[in-house]
């Protein structure tokens, strides 16, 4: 065997790059940030996009509807719509007490804050909640009211100095 010619193996020791071997290092630290930081964003977008979506599956029942599917339902929050039916409306501590209608059916509302301005008897309300687990009427924690056109009629001037118009105006409370 002869190991002189092309096929021997260098064996000469090699003087080792320690600068070489840092930057090498650095670079796989860098990298390993790197990998934390992209992470940590796709885990905030992940929480963003639930949060999103959860807020958009909320679906609206008319009181009929969810007085219908009220086993179906169960605990789950949704938005119920309905007309305030006015000799029911009773401040509570801390809420108000009142029955809302659609189609003839009603049920019982118990709202958590206080009621926007705009509440009153006949006001279509739209409430977040749930069916109670204990008892037959609705835990609100969200009232949307929206006026009417008589309010229009009767506060124009209101809207038109707070530059509204008057289309479509919201009243959130709660």
């Amino acid at each position: 065997m002869d190991l002189t010619g092309d096929d021997a193996v260098d064996l000469t020791p090699r003087e080792l790059d320690l600068a070489a071997s840092v930057r090498r290092e650095r670079r796989r630290g860098s990298r390993r940030w790197a990998w934390a930081v992209l992470a940590v964003i796709v885990v905030i977008v992940g929480v963003v996009l639930l949060q999103g979506l959860g807020n958009a599956t909320l679906f609206f029942r008319n009181v009929d509807e969810a007085v219908a599917e009220r086993d179906d339902l169960g605990d789950r929050r949704f938005r119920l719509q309905g007309t305030v039916v006015g000799e029911t409306i009773v401040e509570s501590d801390g809420g108000v007490v009142f029955d809302v209608e659609f189609n003839d059916v009603r049920a019982e509302v118990r709202h958590v804050g206080d009621p926007p301005d705009l509440f009153q008897p006949g006001i279509p309300v739209v409430l977040e909640g749930a069916w109670s687990p204990t008892d037959e009427h609705f835990d609100s924690t969200v009232m949307i009211v929206r006026h009417t056109n008589e309010y229009e009629a009767d506060y124009g001037e209101r809207l038109d100095e707070a530059d509204l118009g008057g289309d479509g105006v919201v009243d959130e409370g709660g």
